[in-house]
């Protein structure tokens, strides 16, 4: 026949169950929200390790178009130097007819405004006459990979996928802290837990010290 257990002990077990359960629960839900995120994070991080080798060619579209009278007389009212941001009439304009986001600073000039329109894998740039209303863009593709890879960076991205890096990399801590304290729960049934563990952080270390210089 089994001793019978202690209320101390029986306390103590089911407290260890109880964290035990909610350590699984917020490790397999940190998990499921950060998953495509660190799929998408590994590839490009062996994309961007091999950039010289693997990246496209770039494209390069130009464009001219005719700004329309009554938006020139609104280019024609900012500033003669400086930095500012298009008219909305004009923005709604640039974007509905160029492949371009407009919403960044323009350089002004007493002759020109210039905006530049990076992006995710490429670039672009508008130019506009304050004379005549020519328009004059640019924009240049560098391929898929180049665009996954600025994703990566966070690279001209705008603020809603700096948001969403910033609520990947909260669910990669939990996921990350919750499989440490896992570790602890079963390290005793695992001799080789630690070990792993600490050669997670020695081999990286090892390999700065020595040959990052």
């Amino acid at each position: 026949m089994h001793a019978p257990t202690s209320p101390r002990r029986a306390q103590k077990k089911s407290r260890k169950a109880f964290w035990l359960k909610q350590l699984h629960m917020w490790h397999w839900m940190s998990s499921a929200v950060s998953l495509i995120g660190l799929l998408l994070f590994a590839i490009t991080g062996f994309t961007l390790n091999h950039a010289a080798d693997i990246e496209g060619r770039p494209v390069v579209a130009e464009r001219t178009v005719q700004l329309p009278a009554a938006l020139l007389r609104e280019i024609a009212a900012g500033p003669t130097e400086g930095k500012a941001r298009l008219p909305h009439p004009v923005v709604a304009w640039v974007e509905r007819t160029l492949p371009v986001r407009a919403s960044a600073e323009a350089e002004w000039s007493a002759d020109e405004v210039y905006l530049p329109a990076p992006r995710p894998g490429g670039d672009a740039w508008v130019a506009i006459d304050r004379a005549s209303g020519a328009v004059t863009a640019e924009v240049t593709d560098r391929g898929w990979i180049s665009y996954l890879n600025d994703l990566h960076k966070g690279r001209n991205s705008g603020s809603a996928w700096s948001l969403f890096i910033d609520v990947f990399a909260g669910a990669c801590l939990i996921f990350a802290l919750t499989g440490l304290l896992l570790l602890q729960l079963h390290a005793a049934k695992r001799k080789s837990t630690w070990p792993l563990v600490a050669s997670g952080l020695v081999i990286p270390a090892a390999l700065a010290i020595i040959f990052i210089h």
